[in-house]
């Protein structure tokens, strides 16, 4: 196979966060990026050199990828699966359109997980109430209820305590097609990064340790607090998983760890992740830049982490009074602040995050307490900065037609 080598044009599928830092990555390694995705102002459209805004399925734009592209990713499992199955015969696509859909379809994914043996909680199939009550029979409370499709930072699941939760948990999720799991008391929540490129060659990242928030990551903390034997074990059920699906590029595996030490697997994130943030800035090789080489079939980078690191993950309420006082995460000289670029600062979405490096991750969490505190202060918050209204002002005064160059947000061909 060819190597796909610097010069040539990434195209991204899906324009958010994580697009955003792929295409800082890519830049920066002297490729070109071109994004497709609907949002008028979407993240990664800020960096990229051509931005496609257009549907994922609109069949134009696709064509215009293909065009351009030496090579096509995603960031996001919420892709058409025939959209990536066009881009696969009209240019090279990795990950597979295959893999995306073994893994988008929750059920699907804990099929494949069940066939080969890969522990995970006991789980059932549901279609209608019935089949729900069926279920917990079998499960026991409490209960996770979840949307085969399309969930995300906890959207789409409900979780069920007892009988009296069954009709409210099946309309939170829409009464759509869904699996039930059996509630599981773990210990801690861990998450394995690996890197895996055409020719086979695998890499790990150090075991992240992570804790939640009303579903949606909170906090970050590397190296995770496992013993040896736990992690060679997470590391050995993420590579039979990456090698069971022949993955290109870098994949996440979220866990359970078990009070006894066992672990269980709770999903497959084909695509650079949330808990691996803290490779950006905290490791030799980011998972950006790994994914990059993983889908371009390039040798792997160097994973070492080269010193302990929390991450912080920066919500839409922190916006609520107003612009955050970012010069106090300056403060703190081992504070790395990263923003998303978003226009619309909404409780529940992720704005950006914080990495904080040191030797204690205890120490560490302590003081992204104290970060966040600082930006929760009124006292502190500047009186006018409305980034997002001036972003908006500097993109509507591109006249229509104007050449898309990196940091607009219009695209080149009237998409």
């Amino acid at each position: 196979m060819t190597s796909v080598l610097p010069g040539s044009m990434i195209g991204i599928i899906g324009g958010g966060q994580l697009g955003r830092m792929l295409s800082l990555e890519a830049r920066r390694m002297g490729y070109n990026v071109c994004i497709l995705d609907p949002t008028p102002h979407c993240p990664a459209s800020q960096v990229a050199d051509l931005h496609l805004r257009a549907p994922f399925d609109d069949p134009h734009a696709l064509q215009q990828l293909a065009d351009v592209a030496h090579v096509v990713t995603y960031e996001t499992e919420h892709i058409p699966i025939a959209t990536l199955r066009y881009c696969a015969t009209a240019t090279v696509l990795r990950p597979s359109a295959s893999l995306l859909e073994t893994v988008q379809d929750r059920l699907t994914q804990k099929q494949f997980l069940s066939a080969h043996g890969v522990p995970q909680a006991r789980y059932a199939a549901v279609d209608d109430e019935r089949s729900l009550r069926t279920a917990l029979q079998q499960i026991g409370f409490p209960a996770i209820l979840k949307s085969r499709h399309s969930g995300y930072d906890g959207k789409g699941q409900a979780r069920i305590n007892d009988e009296r939760d069954l009709l409210p948990a099946w309309a939170t999720i829409g009464r759509v097609p869904a699996v039930v799991e059996g509630y599981v008391p773990f210990r801690a929540e861990v998450s394995v990064i690996l890197a895996r490129n055409v020719s086979g060659e695998v890499r790990y990242y150090p075991v992240a340790e992570n804790v939640h928030r009303h579903h949606i990551l909170h906090t970050t903390r590397v190296p995770a607090r496992i013993p040896n034997a736990i992690h060679r074990r997470a590391e050995a059920l993420a590579r039979t998983l990456a090698e069971a699906l022949d993955y290109h590029g870098v994949m996440t595996v979220e866990m359970f760890l078990l009070p006894d030490g066992a672990l269980l697997v709770n999903e497959i994130a084909p695509r650079v992740h949330n808990s691996g943030h803290y490779t950006f800035g905290a490791c030799v090789t980011s998972q950006f830049e790994q994914h990059l080489r993983g889908v371009c079939g390039l040798p792997l980078g160097e994973t070492t982490l080269l010193r302990p690191a929390v991450m912080v993950n920066l919500m839409g309420e922190l916006w609520e009074g107003g612009v955050p006082p970012w010069h106090v995460v300056f403060r703190h000289p081992n504070a790395q602040l990263h923003l998303y670029g978003k226009d619309e600062a909404r409780p529940g979405r992720k704005m950006g995050h914080v990495l904080i490096l040191g030797d204690d991750t205890d120490r560490l969490l302590r003081e992204v307490d104290v970060v966040l505190a600082e930006l929760c202060s009124s006292e502190q918050r500047p009186q006018t900065n409305d980034r997002p209204a001036l972003h908006r002002a500097r993109q509507s005064a591109l006249p229509d037609g104007a050449v898309f160059r990196p940091g607009d947000s219009r695209g080149p061909l009237g998409i």
